[in-house]
């Protein structure tokens, strides 16, 4: 593009009625989502740990950066994963460290967008990796390819015209704007991504920077408002719609519609699945009170076995970690005591040994899951802006 419409960048389109719909419907679902996060309830501190794992989860797995929603919660926990000196494992930490960042920004009164900002945020990501240049824009040209085909699906504008780019997306974050705060969060996405700033994580970055733009404008707490779980399940309708809107090279004249609609789905899902996980969790926390109190357990041990009810393992170090979240302090030895005694009572299972050890639900709290999530059936999005709308793969 170099010579061409230097800073120019996608625009927010005229939303329609049916996309005033959709935004309709996600606002109700998030007044639902204040309702029921207004009240300290023991279990929703686990519920938001499990969703802030799956978001930085989601995210990375779109790299091809896998790692279990354990040692996502160990990393944001400061504890050691299964393999901390895994490529994977420090691509996690990098991103957790941007988040953590990310909600810190969130509630500063003198924040303001900035590509030093994103330069720092892609920093934090990407330290582990030289070659990915953290924290610089990229040297040269840059494509995206498809991973199964290995076509060459989008050409990024020229290295020379990213700074300028980048400065018109500082600018349209900034400016006032009548667009509502999840359609800017979503331009900021689409236009990150397309200017395809850095040399390696930019659709990372692209995410972050999404959570962060409905961070600031309090729409709810970044574990509750981000979106990233949804695009980690569904990842190829992720590509496919921004190579609709991209049409294989830097368009900014482009329509950006399906990308928006895209967003909102997503937003619309997202929230639909976290309304019920709380639901669910609630009927669970109470059933798991009844057997803990029925085997003579200490209070306490609801903390693990509410964490093996919902499908997490527990290791003796993340039982302590989140005991401490309880302001309650215990001893290495009395956390294996404690999970000794919930073995003994046939509510968990150990599996490995010494200090590979760790513990699952047994029958009879797996059944308590079953039993809460009998119910469930897939999100219907159908209505949301035509007859013809997919169903979500969320379940």
């Amino acid at each position: 593009m170099a010579g061409g419409a230097i800073g120019v960048i996608y625009r927010t389109p005229e939303l329609g009625p049916a996309e005033k719909a959709a935004l309709d419907a996600i606002d109700g679902q998030r007044r639902a989502l204040r309702f029921r996060t207004a009240e300290p309830r023991r279990w929703l501190g686990t519920v938001r740990r499990v969703l802030a794992a799956r978001a930085v989860q989601g995210s990375n797995s779109i790299e091809g950066i896998h790692v279990s929603v354990e040692d996502a919660i160990a990393v944001a926990e400061g504890e050691e994963t299964t393999d901390p000196r895994s490529l994977d494992s420090k691509a996690v930490a990098g991103y957790q460290r941007a988040m953590t960042y990310v909600v810190n920004l969130a509630g500063d009164q003198h924040f303001r967008f900035s590509a030093d900002i994103l330069r720092s945020l892609h920093f934090m990501m990407t330290e582990y990796e030289l070659d990915a240049w953290p924290g610089r824009w990229r040297p040269g040209p840059i494509w995206v390819r498809d991973e199964a085909s290995g076509d060459e699906v989008y050409a990024a504008p020229e290295a020379e015209d990213v700074p300028a780019l980048i400065d018109a997306l500082v600018a349209s974050l900034e400016e006032a704007s009548e667009a509502p705060p999840l359609v800017r969060a979503a331009m900021a996405h689409l236009n990150l991504v397309m200017i395809h700033p850095f040399r390696d994580g930019n659709g990372r970055m692209s995410r972050c920077l999404q959570t962060l733009v409905l961070a600031r404008e309090k729409i709810l707490t970044p574990d509750l408002c981000s979106i990233e779980e949804y695009l980690g399940r569904n990842t190829q309708r992720y590509y496919d719609v921004l190579a609709e809107v991209g049409q294989g090279s830097w368009k900014p004249g482009g329509d950006a519609r399906a990308w928006i609609r895209f967003c909102l789905e997503a937003h619309y899902v997202q929230a639909a699945s976290v309304i019920r996980r709380l639901d669910e969790s609630g009927r669970i926390w109470s059933e798991i009170e009844r057997l803990r109190d029925d085997a003579g357990l200490g209070e306490r041990t609801i903390a693990a076995l509410f964490d093996a009810a919902i499908g997490l393992q527990v290791r003796n170090a993340a039982y302590r970690s989140q005991l401490r979240g309880w302001d309650e302090q215990i001893s290495n030895q009395t956390a294996s005591a404690d999970l000794r005694a919930m073995v003994a009572a046939g509510l968990l299972v150990q599996r490995g040994k010494n200090r590979g050890a760790y513990y699952v639900a047994a029958d009879r709290l797996r059944a308590v899951r079953t039993a809460a999530r009998k119910e469930r059936t897939p999100i219907d999005t159908s209505g949301l802006f035509a007859p013809d709308r997919s169903v979500s793969t969320i379940r």
